[in-house]
């Protein structure tokens, strides 16, 4: 399938940036996510021999999991992010994986020829970019007929959490004011049908997965997190470059994150879309 992407939207989606940045308490999540977690509406699908591309990879949890259900196969990461490269390459290491590989990609512009892979997925991706539908489009010129290009998205504003804490109100709306100044569409995951079928795709099967926090470990991992992005992460720097918060601000918004966190019945869930698309 050829790529009808315009000049002007390559250069549109090239300053698109990922709101979270690396820092260690993003990490902290993207390491948690594995296939069985964050991919189980398509590790279902997986044969032996397929050849996958992992785009977004991150640390390569989830890449290195793929890889271990396609045994006689290989996946590729691929990330724009260097840095991060590195530590999916110790996880694979550490995890004796020898099936995976990564490298340095853009999603716009995949250094791959057409029909290569079997699955081409892509795990809270689509959300950051300028132009989804085109990216959803360049993951299915790669992905050869009969093969599957398989997304997942959250979407934030179907996030939901016990109990009341309005402080968490001030959160959504400052990522959600990030996240669209930065180019991206913090509810993904209730678009993804409507993008796939944009981009050309007819056999498409929507479904949804959550998270949800609700044991004392569970809430403290999840909102010790978000307190630390809320202060230290690029999110944090963004925010304030941007003029959506002061200082006060996001430590208010770090403290309201620690004190939902101590709720002995505190519940939190992220909704997350998913497709199964056939080529």
């Amino acid at each position: 399938m050829p790529d009808n992407t315009s000049p002007a939207t390559a250069a549109a989606t090239a300053t698109v940036v990922y709101t979270h940045g690396h820092h260690e308490s993003v990490l902290r999540s993207h390491t948690w996510r594995t296939a069985a977690n964050s991919a189980a509406y398509l590790t279902g699908l997986l044969k032996p021999h397929m050849r996958i591309l992992d785009i977004g990879c991150g640390p390569g949890t989830i890449t290195a999991d793929l890889a271990e259900l396609v045994p006689q196969g290989e996946v590729i990461g691929v990330d724009t992010a260097p840095d991060v490269l590195e530590q999916a390459r110790s996880v694979a290491t550490e995890r004796g994986v020898s099936n995976v590989h990564f490298a340095v990609g853009d999603v716009h512009r995949l250094d791959y020829p057409d029909d290569s892979f079997c699955v081409v997925h892509a795990h809270q991706v689509l959300q950051h970019l300028g132009d989804p539908v085109a990216a959803l489009r360049e993951m299915r010129r790669v992905c050869k007929p009969g093969g599957i290009v398989a997304v997942r998205d959250s979407d934030y504003s179907a996030m939901t959490w016990y109990p009341a804490a309005p402080g968490l109100d001030d959160w959504l709306a400052l990522y959600q004011r990030v996240a669209r100044a930065n180019g991206g569409e913090p509810d993904a995951g209730r678009r993804l049908l409507s993008w796939a079928r944009q981009a050309g795709f007819t056999d498409i099967t929507a479904t949804a997965g959550t998270w949800c926090y609700a044991t004392a470990e569970e809430r403290a991992w999840w909102s010790g997190l978000w307190a630390d992005r809320t202060v230290a992460s690029s999110y944090a720097q963004r925010a304030l470059e941007a003029g959506h918060a002061t200082d006060d601000d996001l430590r208010r918004i770090a403290d309201a994150w620690r004190e939902w966190g101590a709720e002995e019945d505190g519940w939190f869930t992220v909704l997350h879309g998913e497709l199964i698309c056939r080529v």
